[in-house]
């Protein structure tokens, strides 16, 4: 499973949502792709009023201030307990 992470560089809530997500990769077996909003026009007009945002394929989980409860909660149901890392 592949999370993506949309945000931009020098963001505070970017970081925050990385350090949500490393936290919960401690528990769930599930990538993390970062993507700059600013390398793509789409996404930048798509994303660039509520980033950080947080997604599994076309799927937003959650985005502004990345809840861990919301994006834990989101795993529990998608991945197969066979995945868990621990």
């Amino acid at each position: 499973m592949k999370l993506r992470l949309y945000g931009k560089t020098n963001c505070s809530l970017c970081d925050q949502a990385k350090v949500t997500l490393d936290i919960l990769q401690n528990h769930y077996a599930f990538e993390i792709e970062e993507i700059d909003i600013y390398t793509d026009e789409e996404l930048l007009e798509q994303y660039h009023l509520l980033i950080p945002v947080v997604t599994y394929e076309q799927e937003v989980i959650d985005s502004g201030i990345i809840d861990l409860q919301t994006v834990e909660d989101y795993l529990k149901q998608s991945v197969n307990p066979n995945n868990m890392t621990k």
